[in-house]
């Protein structure tokens, strides 16, 4: 029985049913998309404009914004429709190309996290070999690893889910499609079980780039406190600080949404909890990195008085080559 014939659509989760709340909800999303499309566009820019940026660190952070961004508008402008226009539904094919994408980007972002603790373990605990480890050809071939195992992973889930029978309904109690949701939905049970040996492969690895981070994390901030001068400190904590905070807050929400306890599960929980690992994690993640970065504020209040021009008058400070 083929699914895309006995299942034409799906019906997410309806997040109000008074008309005047869907409302709010449409405005809302469409403030945290707007919110988040000018904060990451802005360190894109800032990144690309501005040389004194072109650093491993930035290019990660770079292609950092370009994941975050890749949630927001994966998920959020259906999410608006929905609420605008009153309706729950999304196509079979719509809901395995949001599925697709979303996994693409959010395993591509840890795969990036992950890259950046370990940039930031070179540099602090390893700086006299940062330019040999950390090279343009080497940081290339990184980021490419992250958007590759990204692909390769959306892939195998999306190609998995996708294959199993659903004959439990159509109604997936989540704001957009997500594996868990649609995995309730089958009636295969060697397909269910193939496709949860696939999630706990991939919560092995995210658990192995956790023991990873906390290793790295332990041995820069006995890097750190060995350092002699207090300004020293504090700039090495600075550059550590708001990486440490975007890596807890994407695991800890993550890991919570899909190992939690059903004892404690709630579709109220649930949708909390997607909303701030699909939605407001991306949003805040440019305004984390800022918060505490003069070199990230100096390049963004440049180029808000006049980086595009600059840029124009000059070809060698657009053309971004990390160093």
């Amino acid at each position: 029985m083929s699914n895309s014939s006995s299942m034409p659509q799906f019906l997410l989760l309806a997040l109000a049913d008074r008309r005047e709340l869907q409302l709010l909800h449409f405005w809302l999303f469409l403030a945290i998309s707007l919110a988040a499309l000018l904060a990451n566009g802005l360190i894109l820019s800032a990144v690309a404009c501005d040389h004194h940026l072109h650093t491993p660190r930035y290019f990660f952070l770079l292609n950092l914004s370009l994941t975050d961004l890749g949630c927001i508008c994966t998920t959020v402008p259906k999410a608006m429709h929905n609420s605008l226009w009153n309706t729950g539904t999304i196509t079979y094919t719509g809901c395995a190309a949001q599925l697709f994408f979303f996994a693409f980007f959010i395993s591509a972002e840890f795969s990036l996290l992950t890259i950046m603790c370990y940039d930031r373990y070179v540099a602090i605990c390893k700086p006299l070999h940062y330019g040999t480890l950390l090279g343009s050809r080497a940081c290339a071939h990184m980021a490419a690893a992250a958007w590759a195992t990204g692909f390769l992973s959306a892939l195998l889930h999306t190609a998995n889910t996708f294959s199993l029978p659903l004959c439990q309904g159509n109604a997936l109690g989540q704001f957009f499609c997500e594996i868990p949701h649609i995995l309730k939905l089958s009636c295969s049970h060697s397909g269910y079980l193939r496709e949860i040996g696939l999630i706990r492969v991939t919560a092995c690895l995210i658990f192995g780039g956790f023991v990873f981070f906390v290793f790295s994390y332990v041995q820069i901030f006995r890097a750190v406190l060995r350092i002699p001068s207090q300004q020293g400190r504090h700039k090495a904590f600075s550059t550590c600080l708001p990486h440490l905070a975007v890596v807890s807050l994407f695991i800890s929400t993550l890991f919570f949404a899909h190992l939690k306890p059903s004892s404690i599960s709630s579709p109220s929980l649930d949708l909390i909890v997607s909303l701030m690992y699909s939605v407001v994690s991306p949003t805040l993640n440019p305004l984390i990195y800022s918060l505490r970065n003069q070199e990230l504020k100096d390049a963004l209040r440049k180029l808000i008085t006049g980086c595009f021009s600059e840029a124009i008058n000059s070809p060698s400070s657009a053309c971004y080559v990390p160093h």
